[in-house]
């Protein structure tokens, strides 16, 4: 028997494949990276903009430009559609729930509340190869982070 979700969580990767938020260069930006998989050349150029106070800054923008599988290129504009208006911190907690998913092989269940459409790449966990493609553009923002709070 195969899981309905399944079916669903595809046509939600393909859909922001296509859709692509938030693809285009971000003008002004605080951060930017460049990110490519070596294992099979999926790239992005993410950059992000802060508001806020340093006690309270949150992402203002978030915009990307890649080339890559649909799961990268999806995964980017899931990013992209959910990080304006979390705070860093929020931002951050996404990241490692992703990567925590990601690296479950389907052992952890997702946290819709959490992740939103990103429970989508659930079903990725089961393919170790792709867990890269799904975790660039998020890798990418955090990167970007860690570059604003070293200055």
């Amino acid at each position: 028997m195969t899981d309905p979700l399944a079916g669903l969580y595809q046509e939600l990767i393909l859909e922001h494949a296509k859709r692509r938020e938030g693809e285009g260069q971000l003008e002004p930006f605080d951060a930017e990276r460049f990110l490519r998989n070596p294992t099979c050349g999926d790239e992005i150029r993410l950059r992000v903009r802060l508001t806020g106070t340093e006690d309270d800054r949150r992402v203002d923008a978030l915009g990307w430009e890649g080339q890559g599988c649909s799961i990268s290129q999806a995964s980017a504009s899931v990013l992209a559609e959910q990080a304006p208006g979390l705070s860093v911190a929020d931002a951050r907690e996404r990241i490692e729930a992703m990567r925590a998913l990601l690296r479950s092989r389907g052992a952890v269940e997702p946290d819709e509340e959490l992740l939103g459409d990103a429970v989508a790449f659930a079903g990725v966990a089961r393919f170790p190869m792709r867990v890269k493609c799904a975790m660039l553009a998020w890798v990418a923002l955090e990167e970007a982070l860690m570059e604003i709070d070293l200055r």
